[in-house]
């Protein structure tokens, strides 16, 4: 009787463990998921201002149309981009046409002046300080599914229950981080 008293326990023991363990990697994926939820929101809103953004300079640089063509191509892309890793490469393809178009504006004082220029340049910088802020958010919460996932007991369990894989990161990419570990920027007064 004494022994069939220490299977149950043990057999309730793991199960509690097992179970603890599956829960905590639901809850976990599901914050990942959330927050690159976050993400999507604020790359819409940078994709919806970017016309508005491209008009603008249009009028001041006609012969800018290559930077213009890749800022519209890039953002096309963006917002057709499915899976995470698509997502992750259009979106830093379109930052760096970005800050093309801002390099081209440079050259403009009447653009650089243009009230609407400003404004959707604030209203820009203010969306990429946000998406700073959720791609900090969002990577955090892969990190700690990642690192659950790989801790003693869930590791055991993680792949029965279709977590055997951790998740991507939402990082620079390698070009991005090429340019920005190659040279210092430069200020000008």
């Amino acid at each position: 009787m004494l022994g069939l008293i220490v299977v149950v326990a043990i057999i309730a023991i793991l199960a509690f463990v097992v179970i603890g363990a599956y829960n905590r990697l639901v809850a976990l994926d599901q914050a990942a998921n959330q927050s690159f939820a976050d993400i999507d929101v604020q790359l819409k809103q940078r994709q919806d201002l970017i016309p508005n953004l491209v008009e603008t300079v249009k009028g001041y640089a006609e012969h800018e149309k290559g930077t213009l063509d890749a800022v519209t191509q890039a953002r096309a892309a963006a917002a057709g981009a499915r899976t995470l890793d698509d997502k992750v490469q259009a979106e830093n393809m379109l930052t760096g046409a970005l800050g093309r178009l801002f390099a081209v504006s440079e050259a403009y004082p009447d653009l650089k002046a243009n009230t609407n220029f400003q404004q959707l340049q604030l209203e820009l910088s203010d969306i990429e300080n946000k998406l700073a802020a959720a791609r900090r958010f969002f990577n955090n919460a892969i990190n700690e599914f990642n690192s659950s996932r790989r801790q003693f007991p869930t590791v055991l369990f993680a792949g029965m229950f279709g977590f055997g894989t951790d998740k991507a990161f939402f990082d620079v990419g390698s070009e991005e981080r090429a340019a920005l570990n190659s040279a210092p920027p430069t200020v000008k007064f």
